[in-house]
């Protein structure tokens, strides 16, 4: 004889099981259970969570201790008295900094460095990723991508070499400017010639790189709507206008908002390299002078203090940035 379902009417076994489901996960579950199924499930995937251990140790271990080293910026510390013997000295590395005569060039040189940087380095990925979407030999765009690629995964350190063989007094850009005016400058000792260097220097670096999240942008891009901008007339420069850059904004925005935190926290390894006492008058920014004062001084408190403050400043630039634009475009970083 066959078993009889006992279900009420409408009540299929799909829902039955749903509903024991419901029942199970709704019963309370003790600390040890609770423990007991989180090894059960480390013991199903033991590689997923091996790598997520040793990404958790490295995240802790670079980015969540070290905060304790901020205390420094508030007290007198000495290698010989150690991390716990250093004296408490509050606000005074702060007030150092802020009634130091060089403070106003550092901030002058800083700013205008990273102004620079942002009015001629953002939009050169912009209109890179333009250029290349218009492209329609596939080949020749896949291997303009590679080439402009290669330069972010090169040192710092060869950028400026390669640099400094180019602007030296017998590179090929001093004998073109002195072909063209009789004299050869000495351009790696004119602190004029610092922030354009720095600058250009930057822009190629990182035009490749840069112009990778606007292609990708650009891919989710209707092609309906290019088909309606043929449709209604529309050139090459006004569909770009109209349906690319619109489309893309708020990658832009996303990508402002983050850099303008470089008006402040200017790149130190470049500029180290870049700078001699030459041309201090341009190329001396805050985070060099802290370099020079507070670790080849060994004043680690004072340089402690002193990027402390630069990062406060950088995260109230940057959120600023990001108030403005969501009450401006009704959007921003969250």
């Amino acid at each position: 004889m066959s078993d009889v379902s006992t279900a009420p009417a409408g009540v299929t076994a799909d829902t039955q099981v749903d509903s024991s489901l419901r029942e199970r996960r709704a019963e309370p579950r003790t600390l040890g259970s609770r423990f007991a199924g989180n090894i059960d499930v480390i013991r199903r995937f033991p590689a997923r969570h091996v790598m997520i251990g040793i990404a958790l140790v490295w995240l802790v271990v670079f980015h969540y201790i070290p905060i304790w080293g901020l205390t420094f910026a508030f007290r007198r510390f000495s290698p010989i008295e150690g991390f716990f013997g250093a004296n408490w000295v509050g606000f005074r590395y702060f007030e150092d900094f802020l009634t130091d005569p060089n403070t106003l060039r550092l901030l002058r040189n800083t700013v205008l460095l990273g102004f620079q940087q942002l009015v001629y380095g953002f939009p050169a990925p912009i209109i890179f990723a333009i250029l290349l979407n218009e492209l329609a030999n596939a080949r020749f765009k896949s291997w303009m991508q590679s080439l402009t690629y290669l330069p972010h995964f090169v040192s710092q350190v060869v950028i400026v070499g390669l640099m400094f063989q180019f602007v030296n007094f017998e590179g090929l850009v001093t004998r073109i400017i002195a072909d063209m005016t009789g004299e050869a400058p000495v351009i790696l000792a004119d602190p004029r010639a610092f922030r354009p260097m720095y600058v250009i220097s930057g822009i190629w670096q990182n035009l490749g790189w840069g112009s990778i999240l606007y292609l990708a942008a650009m891919t989710g891009i209707n092609p309906e709507l290019y088909e309606s901008a043929d449709i209604d007339g529309a050139g090459r420069f006004q569909k770009i206008w109209r349906v690319t850059l619109p489309s893309i904004l708020p990658t832009i925005l996303v990508l402002l908002i983050l850099n303008t935190r470089t008006l402040i926290d200017v790149g130190f390894e470049k500029a180290l390299l870049i700078q001699n006492p030459a041309t201090y008058e341009t190329s001396d920014i805050i985070q060099t002078y802290v370099y020079r004062r507070g670790i080849q001084n060994g004043q680690y408190g004072y340089a402690t203090a002193v990027s402390l403050l630069n990062s406060i400043v950088s995260f109230s630039i940057v959120y600023a940035t990001h108030r403005i634009v969501r009450r401006v475009r009704g959007q921003g970083l969250w």
